[in-house]
């Protein structure tokens, strides 16, 4: 039952978060004037990828799930997901600028 509720939490967070975040990242860009019709899902990858961090990081040790694999994740991979998102993130408006 605990893992079924963690399931239902990670959904949550996820869906809810994730769009709204996307939203407000999207209306952003919308309103810098930035193209999103080739690279509109960059901003969304980020922060899920970004989502997926802060779970993995602090998230998991709050929920209902107490098993084994509850690591976080190791310094290296941490550093490199967040660098990646961010450089999703500002590589969004400068790619609309360079391809239109």
């Amino acid at each position: 039952m605990r893992v079924l509720l963690e399931l239902i939490r990670i959904v949550i967070v996820f869906i809810f978060l994730g769009l709204t975040l996307s939203i407000l990242l999207h209306k952003l860009y919308l309103s810098m004037g930035v193209n999103l019709d080739k690279f509109g899902w960059m901003g969304s990858v980020a922060i899920f990828s970004l989502l997926f961090v802060l779970y993995r990081n602090k998230l998991q040790f709050s929920g209902w799930y107490t098993g084994k694999a509850r690591d976080k994740l190791s310094k290296k991979v941490t550093t490199f997901l967040v660098s990646v998102s961010v450089l999703l993130i500002i590589s969004l408006p400068v790619l609309s600028y360079l391809f239109n």
